[in-house]
């Protein structure tokens, strides 16, 4: 039976600009489909995707439910597209406070958007939230960005219990691309959620950014690699530090390295 895995990507090529990060994030889980794994992809819907080019539209049986962060109801909105070029199907994650209108870490001045932390919050709630709703319970789920990085904490405690999740394994992808400034004051209190309980963050700093971010990341996963050459330095020596299995850049022929790493983080039953 084929493995499952689960795609959470910060940027897709072509709905978001041209970056390595986005073009891994419509490459890698079209390689990895074409190994024989069988795949989901989510992404967020940044406000500076076109709706009517990119043809999304609203899976209403999906949306509908409210995700509460910091005491505020969120409205969960999912769309889909697929990508004109392959048969991949990309569910996006939608929400008027959080994306509509909104860049993706910055704003038109270039200015980080100082609830940054709560976005990425919303967006892991909202994909594994949405995964339950698929009834599909994936073996391997692959993190790239750090829209996706509270995914692992979230995946091995406050859903952890779940049918969909019980069995994953996580792996988290590093690349160059980083956030400069905090995530915020609060995200330490934004972040409970079930058994996620905030004190699980003592050992990070309170005031967090990209670095902790990442290390809460690492620190949640099965496996870490290097998702393109120069990724960030100090967070790929802190998952070697903590006897991660990890992937050093594989250069531009990913599919055997990634598919080999897959199945070293999650081998076959017995």
């Amino acid at each position: 039976m084929a493995k499952k895995v689960l795609f959470i990507n910060q940027e897709i090529d072509p709905y978001v600009a041209e970056s390595h990060m986005s073009i891994m994030g419509r490459e890698l889980p079209q390689k990895m489909q074409e190994a024989g794994f069988e795949i989901r992809t989510f992404m967020p819907k940044w406000g500076t995707i076109n709706e009517r080019r990119g043809q999304l539209h609203e899976v209403i049986r999906l949306s509908g439910m409210n995700l509460i962060i910091d005491d505020t109801d969120h409205p969960l909105i999912i769309k889909v597209a697929s990508i004109p070029t392959t048969r991949q199907q990309i569910y996006f994650i939608d929400n008027d406070d959080y994306f509509k209108s909104r860049q993706m870490g910055t704003d038109e001045n270039g200015k980080e958007y100082a609830d940054n932390g709560e976005r990425a919050i919303f967006f892991a709630r909202g994909v594994l939230e949405t995964v339950k709703k698929l009834r599909w319970q994936p073996d391997v789920i692959v993190c790239q960005g750090w829209a996706s990085a509270v995914v692992p904490f979230y995946v091995k405690t406050a859903y952890s219990e779940e049918p969909s999740f019980a069995e994953s394994k996580v792996i988290t992808a590093l690349y160059t691309n980083e956030l400069k400034g905090e995530l915020g004051t609060n995200f330490k209190r934004c972040v409970a959620f079930r058994d996620a309980k905030s004190e699980l963050l003592d050992g990070y700093q309170d005031d967090f950014n990209f670095i902790e971010l990442g290390k809460l990341a690492i620190d949640y996963s099965d496996g870490v690699v290097e998702g393109e050459e120069e990724a960030n330095k100090i967070l790929f020596d802190y998952a070697k530090e903590k006897n991660k299995p990890v992937l050093a850049y594989p250069g531009e022929d990913i599919q055997e390295p990634y598919a080999d790493f897959i199945n070293k983080v999650c081998p076959d039953a017995e």
